[in-house]
This record gives structure tokens, sequence and C-alpha cells, in this order.
């Protein structure tokens, strides 16, 4: 069968056609693929988070508490040491100079009023005993010359002026008794029982609580020697404590005031404010505060370390937390403020003391009374740092 050349033509066309549709659809096939292979060049998006604001995952985990208004007087603190009551202090000295030969008490040591403290070989006691006896030996003369001359007077042998003479050399004889008798007891000695050593006694009850002297050594005279012994009564002491002058005016007479020691951690201590320094020190800008308080048992000992609360009578509004609301974080505290309905912010606050109930007192900041703070903060931020890993 033949074709003719029309046929043709057209059976060539088609084929070209249908080629043509063929890539047509090939390339749209490609490009198709190419364009779900390929994906946009990222971005970046500057994102800034709050350090101090978290979202924990159950918020209802937490309790919850609220921060509470009540009128309460200025909480202050300061820091102090126990020292000897000065109107219960004795400074022991020996009114003569001599050595040393027995010493009877040390440091520390409680002693009863009269009992012996140490011995002093003194010349100055001897010579005392020597002028007392010349001065009894002229005083019985004395009397004997005056005897003589009242016999002779009575029977007109001895004139007036005479008789008058040995009266007055009487007197003056036993004024010098006086004076000398006198010296040796300053001296610590007895006239009756004459001698060279000074037997200093405790001139009151009390412990010793500075010393000066040892065995052996030389006690010089009063002007240029220091106390031998100072002996306090210990039963009421002293806590006296730096103020800073801007805290002044938050401390009046008669304020109460609360004592720990390091020594004793579970004890409180509580007394009153006796005196107020109207001196400053010019290094530390502060003045002493001394509270007075009593020690029967003996436990406060001079030089211990002391903080002291005091609490002024006049109320004033304060705001108050559970403790447990307050963590200690690089020297500051902090409480987390519930700011939303899943978010709570960590904010710094300054506490001033505690009260009876357990409360942290508030200084005046952030925040406000209402407000409500995670009940126990440490627990809160554990919780949150473990969900940020």
């Amino acid at each position: 069968m033949t074709h003719k050349p029309s046929d043709r033509s057209a059976a060539i066309f088609a084929i070209l056609s249908l080629i043509f549709s063929l890539t047509i659809i090939s390339l749209t096939l490609l490009s198709a693929s190419c364009s779900n292979d390929a994906k946009p060049a990222p971005t970046k998006a500057e994102v800034t988070l709050d350090p101090n604001v978290y979202k924990p995952d159950h918020p209802e985990l937490f309790k919850l508490v609220t921060v509470e208004a009540r009128e309460l007087p200025t909480v202050l603190t300061a820091n102090g040491s126990v020292t000897p009551d000065v109107n219960r202090t004795i400074h022991v000295t020996s009114q003569g100079s001599g050595r040393v030969v027995d010493l009877k008490v040390r440091l520390g040591d409680s002693v009863s009023k009269g009992q012996g403290l140490l011995s002093i070989y003194s010349a100055d006691l001897a010579g005392a005993f020597s002028d007392y006896q010349k001065a009894v030996a002229d005083e019985r003369l004395a009397k004997t010359s005056l005897d003589r001359a009242q016999l002779l007077y009575s029977h007109g042998a001895l004139a007036e002026k005479d008789i008058q003479q040995a009266e007055d050399a009487e007197e003056k004889a036993k004024v010098d008794v006086q004076n000398t008798e006198q010296h040796v007891r300053i001296l610590g000695g007895d006239p009756a029982h004459p001698g060279s050593l000074i037997e200093l006694r405790a001139p009151v009850s009390g412990t010793i609580v500075e010393q000066n002297i040892s065995g052996f050594e030389g006690v010089k005279s009063l002007d240029n020697s220091p106390n031998l012994f100072t002996i306090a009564d210990l039963t009421q002491v002293w806590v006296v404590c730096d103020v800073y002058e801007n805290d002044l005016s938050q401390i009046k007479l008669g304020d109460s005031a609360e004592i720990r020691l390091n020594a004793y951690p579970g004890r409180v201590y509580r007394g009153t404010v006796a005196d107020i320094s109207r001196v400053l020190d010019p290094n530390l800008r502060s003045a002493k505060v001394r509270i007075v308080l009593a020690n029967a048992d003996g436990s406060l000992r001079p030089n211990m370390y002391a903080v002291a609360t005091f609490r002024s009578r006049q109320l004033q509004p304060r705001l108050v937390v559970p403790s447990s609301a307050i963590m200690r974080l690089q020297d500051k505290d902090w409480v987390f403020l519930k700011e939303g309905q899943n978010q709570f912010r960590k904010t710094e606050v300054h506490t001033q003391g505690v009260t009876q109930d357990g409360f942290q007192v508030l200084q005046d900041g952030p925040l406000k009374a209402g407000d409500q703070v995670v009940a126990n903060a440490l627990s809160f931020s554990t919780s949150v740092a473990e969900q940020g890993k």
C-alpha cells in the first residue's frame, strides 16, 4: 500500500508534537522535584530572655503565701562583745614597792573579799614599822615626862610654862603615833604584828579579769606601776555594741534588746539599753551602745562575741513573709513573686530581723501587701533548675 505525501507530513508533525509535549512534561516534573528538595536560607531572630523570670510546667505544685502588713517595732542588729560592768570592777594596787615572794591567785580565779592575793617583801613597810615603833617610844617618854612635870607642878616646884611645854610634847607624840600607825595600815601591815611582808588582799569578791604581775617580780611605787590585778563582779555584765550613726535614731534608752552569742547558739539573753555614747568613733562613725545583762550563772564571760537585736518601743507598719519564702543566694535575699498564671519573678528583698512567730520582716522595697510569693523558695529554685536541664 502506498502513502500520499500529505499523509506522511501529517504523521511527522504529530510525532514532533508528541516529543515536544513529553519534553515539556519532563522539564515540568524536574522543576517540581527540584523545588520540593530546596529549602529557604535560614534567618536569625534576636530573642531576649529575662533570667529572673521562671515558668514552671506545673505551678500548682508550689504553695503560695501572701505578703502581710503588720504593726511591728523597728528591728536593728549590731555586733558587740561582753565586758565587765565598770561599776563592779576594782583595780588592785600596792601602796608600797618591793618584790613578790608569794603569788596566791591567777588570772580567771574567783576570789572572796579579804582573801590573800600575794605577799610582797617591802622595805617601805619595814621603814613604816620602824617609824611607828619610834613614835610609840617617843610618846611613852613624853607621857612619863608629863607625869613628872605634873607632880612637880602640884608641889610648886615647876613653873606653869614648863607644865604647858610637857603637855604640848605629849600631844605631838600622840599625833606621831597615830600618823605612823595609819601609814603601816595603808601599806597593808598590822601594827600589832611588825614585819616587812605586805599581804595584799581582795577588797571585794569577784573574778580576776586582769593580771599584770607574776612571781618574784618587782612592784614599783604607785606613780609608775600599773594595777596588779583587776577584780570584777561578773554577776552583772555589759554588752557593748557599735551602732552606726545612720541607725542611732532608731535606738532609745530603755529599748529592749536580745543578745545571741556564738558560744550558745540556741540561747537568747534579754536586756535593756542603758546608755548610748554621746561621742562617735571617728574611724567607724559609730556610737557605743551599752546593754546591761544579769549573769547569775556566770555563763557570760568577758570578750565573748555577741550580736544584739534591738526592738524599738514605737510600732511601725512592716511587711512580713515566712522565713521559708526567702532564699539566700550570693549574699542576697530573694523571693519568687507570682506575676501571672504561670510566671514567677525572682525578686531581691532586704530583711530586718525575725518576728517571734518566725516571719521575716522586710524593708521597703519591690513587694507590697497582698503580693503572693512561693512559700518554699529553696524547693522552687531547685525544681526550676532541674526543669531547665
